[in-house]
């Protein structure tokens, strides 16, 4: 449908004199006012198609070009490219859909595996006495009986965990019914279980020697989680939901973060701080978007697909790996050798901040959650 433009040569939001279709001060389009619904309509939609040609068109680039959108938008080549912020709010936001879509899904998956996992509790609970099925070690026999039983009706995701138990001689395996949604679990002596009250849990806490006592956010948290019991809430719950609105604000924090540690890694470059700001969104961009394409393929292959999925997983740690390094020589224009020594640096700094951005948000989700 033809845009139908005023006749009149100033801008009506600035009023600027106009030199052509758009102003040259806010950029506002000399469009006529009194216009029909169909040409509303047809301007909404342009301008959703707009973006939607931008999007796809910047994909190419992130993907197949490590490091090139960023040198294009540090060039001033940036009209046909969608904006980074803008880019990094739309895909974040359908990453940590993904992130938590793929947990529901995993614990559906644990609910259709109940009945069988059940069979399975049952039949590895016959295959040792009760003394040795609580608490003592097993012997190699009795580890072998076990083995074939878990092989037997356990699911294969289970039977790795008591299997990895199992070989580490550890005094702490059970297999036992809970009252969780997922009807059972496999671990060791769960704290919370034992003790009824929040009284008991701080009493036996006292008794043991210092260093065996957990730190104060463990202690911290447990508290909360007798606080949650009493109100009937989940604990485990509670402090999801939490995250799940708390992540992508540990985002915002962690990338000005990271920003700072390429400045100081990368400082002999004499770059701005906007400029490291600008690759980290894209590389970000990149890997959320990248991460999200291979949650799908998980939620979309079958469960008797392991092998595969573990070397689409494998597959997919290379491809970061060399991505990371492809765009950090692109942008910043080092030796091969000396970006993998700045490369190594850069992900044990990032690592280091990751770790105290996630507690901090995840303290802060303890101390906020309801």
């Amino acid at each position: 449908m033809k845009k139908h433009y005023r006749k009149e040569n100033d801008c009506l939001n600035c009023g600027t004199l106009l030199e052509g279709k758009f102003c040259h001060n806010c950029g506002q389009e000399n469009l006529e006012m009194k216009e029909s619904f169909g040409h509303m309509l047809n301007h909404a939609v342009s301008d959703y198609f707009h973006f939607d040609y931008q999007f796809f068109h910047t994909l190419r680039p992130l993907f197949l070009k490590p490091g090139h959108l960023t040198n294009e938008y540090l060039l001033g080549r940036r009209a046909q490219y969608l904006h980074p912020v803008k880019m990094y709010i739309f895909i974040s936001l359908v990453f940590f859909v993904f992130v938590f879509q793929g947990n529901k899904s995993e614990n559906k998956k644990v609910k259709n595996n109940r009945q069988s996992a059940q069979k399975g509790i049952d039949n590895a609970k016959n295959a040792i006495d009760k003394g040795i099925y609580a608490n003592t070690n097993l012997t190699a026999q009795q580890k072998k009986v076990l083995s074939e039983k878990i092989k037997a009706f356990v699911p294969d995701t289970l039977a790795k965990e008591i299997n990895a138990d199992m070989k580490k001689d550890s005094s702490k395996l059970k297999v036992r019914q809970t009252d969780d949604e997922d009807g059972f679990t496999i671990y060791g002596d769960d704290k919370l279980d034992k003790f009824k009250t929040h009284e008991e849990y701080v009493a036996n806490q006292a008794k043991l020697p210092a260093d065996k006592r957990d730190n104060w956010l463990e202690a911290y948290i447990a508290k909360k989680n007798y606080d949650w019991k009493s109100q009937g809430k989940n604990g485990k719950e509670v402090l999801i939901e939490g995250l799940k609105h708390n992540a992508p604000k540990m985002m915002f924090l962690l990338l000005p973060l990271f920003a700072v540690i390429l400045k100081l890694a990368f400082w002999k470059n004499h770059k701005y701080y906007v400029e490291h700001i600008i690759y980290t969104i894209h590389l970000h961009c990149y890997l959320f978007l990248f991460l999200t394409l291979i949650m799908l393929l998980n939620l979309i292959l079958p469960e008797s697909w392991d092998t595969f999925i573990d070397w689409v997983k494998f597959f997919a740690i290379i491809t970061i790996i060399w991505y990371i390094y492809r765009s950090l020589r692109v942008v910043y224009n080092r030796s091969r050798w000396r970006t993998v020594s700045k490369m190594v640096g850069v992900s044990i700094m990032y690592t280091i901040v990751f770790t105290v951005s996630f507690i901090t948000i995840l303290i802060i989700t303890a101390i906020t959650a309801a």
